[in-house]
């Protein structure tokens, strides 16, 4: 069935070409609304590495635009904006007014992904609420940058629940102070918390540019038929697919304070054009940084869903009622106060790679092995020797991307729901006192297969003339991500910490302190193969140990290729009889 054919199927008389218009033109004021967030922050972590993301609610506190910066933060936004709404009382907002919130029970996500909503009114009258989430570098708490193995949420910094910052277009300086003085990098969290309420701002003003044109009425009409006309085409899509349950288990290697794996099972049923996934048997939740809010887990599962269905179906309210989630409370999918939930994002990305582990018969072609499927969070700061200022950086580090039936794991990037980018050397450099003195990718870390898997990457932190905390909070350092059909895991993670005389290597979850001179290695997991490593093509080898992928030895004792060191080409007579075609 073509777009035009579901339309006119959805309502006689529609103009399909009017349609298009205002359905992009809401995606556009979400663009928009980022580009402004991104040019106007201060922090690394927003201005280059886009931690953030932006959405517009209808009248009816139901999503019907997204921008696509981070797809893990979408699926949350869709359970915390409507609680933030009901909890403040939509009666006691006006225009220019602009609530924020962080609280992870209150529909919200870890500490520092802070909420901006506000009120989009045209005319006098209310036609929606604008929000955009931002990952800040730090929220105040135990350590610098908010992240660390913490028992408690109360340790993890500052809890906003639903609160007015921002009172008909002026800023409550009261709030504005209160939220500050919690905080380690009070310069750099101002100006980020500014440039989400300009990114509001701003999508207030393109929607009331758009409503003017085409009329309240008008617009409102067609926002309904986006979202029955996006449920429609989810569920045609969903009910393609073969109907029945599949299941799988994970873990996450161990908790921070013990080394007790957290397992994370996974149930997901497909039928009647519906994905209901129900996470029973997952673990307990635990006074550790392992634990996921509702929000994460719905955010997962949400993510995991679209990659089910047509890329160029739209993400909208329509599409989010056909996705159920079943999380039991009281465990690490669905945990309660006073539950610590800064590793939330880590159990979160976890669940979605058992969740395609558990699709994978029903995938096809789309079929992943394993990935990185951790945030690999490093957080740090002090005082910067240069300035006297505390500063405070944050960023998570890419890995491997699972292999495909028909392609190779994309090498060091961000998986599943993360889309942040990497941030650059020089950019670190030149903001903050430390040095990046290896940025590459690791050699054999790759998971072998027919298509292999992508390679982690190496990221080492100098400090050179000043003491610092340091926080790695991540995982994968017991077992690399799974191959797939015959396809090997991945290398597993290491984290180490070097001084002058002695190199120490470091749980996944750690909180400790680095003096002058100290270096921070954080060597992320390769993604996972898929097919069996002698079914790869000698070529695509040679490739790899060319550019230095692949050394000459793995190519021989795994892929069962050999490589002439000297000459950088393949003997196909031992490669034949490695591989058994020759005796």
């Amino acid at each position: 069935m073509g777009d035009g054919d579901m339309i006119r199927g959805l309502a006689r008389g529609v103009d399909p070409v009017r349609f298009e218009v205002i359905r992009n033109a809401l995606a556009s004021v979400t663009e928009e609304m980022a580009t402004a967030l991104k040019r106007s922050a201060y922090s690394t972590n927003i201005r280059t590495r886009h931690d953030f993301s932006c959405a517009f609610f209808d009248r009816n506190l139901r999503v019907t635009a997204q921008a696509f910066t981070q797809p893990v933060h979408l699926g949350s936004f869709v359970q915390l904006v409507p609680r933030a709404i009901a909890d403040y009382g939509p009666r006691r907002l006006r225009q220019g007014d602009v609530i924020v919130a962080n609280d992870p029970y209150c529909g919200g996500v870890h500490l520092n992904d802070i909420t901006m909503i506000m009120p989009a009114f045209v005319q006098g009258e209310l036609i929606g609420y604008l929000a955009n989430l931002a990952h800040h570098s730090d929220v105040g708490g135990g350590a610098p940058a908010s992240i660390g193995a913490f028992r408690e949420v109360f340790q993890e910094g500052v809890i906003v629940p639903p609160v007015r910052l921002v009172s008909q277009g002026t800023i409550v300086p009261d709030v504005f102070r209160l939220i500050l003085a919690q905080i380690r990098s009070k310069r750099e969290t101002e100006g980020d918390l500014r440039a989400q309420v300009a990114a509001n701002v701003t999508g207030e003003r393109r929607l009331g540019e758009l409503y003017s044109r085409f009329g309240l009425r008008d617009v409102h009409e067609n926002i309904d038929l986006l979202i029955e006309y996006t449920r429609r085409r989810t569920a045609l899509d969903l009910a393609r697919l073969p109907a029945g349950s599949y299941a799988a288990d994970g873990f996450i290697d161990n908790d921070g304070f013990t080394d007790d794996p957290v397992q994370l099972s996974v149930s997901v049923t497909v039928a009647d054009g519906t994905v209901v996934f129900n996470l029973d048997g997952s673990a307990p939740q635990r006074r550790a940084p392992v634990n996921s809010t509702f929000a994460q887990t719905f955010s997962a599962c949400a993510y995991a869903a679209k990659c089910l269905v047509d890329q160029d179906v739209p993400v909208n309210h329509g599409f989010y009622t056909c996705v159920r989630v079943e999380a039991p409370a009281g465990t690490v999918t669905n945990c309660l106060p006073p539950a610590p939930v800064v590793g939330g994002w880590e159990t979160q990305t976890r669940l979605v790679d058992v969740v395609f582990r558990a699709l994978a018969p029903i995938m096809g072609d789309r079929a992943i092995a394993g990935t990185k499927a951790m945030m690999c969070q490093a957080g740090f700061g002090g005082i910067d020797p240069h300035t006297s200022d505390y500063y405070c950086f944050y960023e998570a580090l890419a890995g491997g991307y699972g292999a495909r039936r028909d392609k190779d794991g994309p090498d060091a990037v961000q998986t599943h729901g993360q889309n942040t980018e990497n941030a650059p050397v020089e950019e670190i450099e030149l903001n903050y006192p430390v040095r990046i003195v290896r940025y590459e990718l690791v050699p054999d870390s790759e998971g072998p297969g027919r298509q292999r898997g992508g390679l982690g990457l190496r990221r080492d932190y100098l400090f050179p003339d000043h003491e610092a905390f340091f926080t790695i909070l991540a995982d994968r350092d017991r077992e690399g991500p799974w191959g797939l059909h015959g396809g090997q895991a991945g290398r597993r993670a290491e984290y180490w910490v070097h001084s002058a005389n002695t190199s120490r290597q470091l749980r996944s979850k750690t909180t400790f302190e680095v003096q002058a001179g100290d270096v921070v290695s954080f060597i992320t997991c390769g993604g996972g193969g898929f097919g069996a490593p002698e079914e790869r093509d000698p070529a695509s080898v040679l490739v790899d140990v060319r550019q230095g992928k692949v050394s000459v030895d793995r190519a021989r004792d795994i892929y069962k290729v050999a490589v002439d060191p000297k000459t950088w080409t393949i003997d196909a007579e031992l490669t034949a009889r490695l591989r058994g075609l020759r005796s």
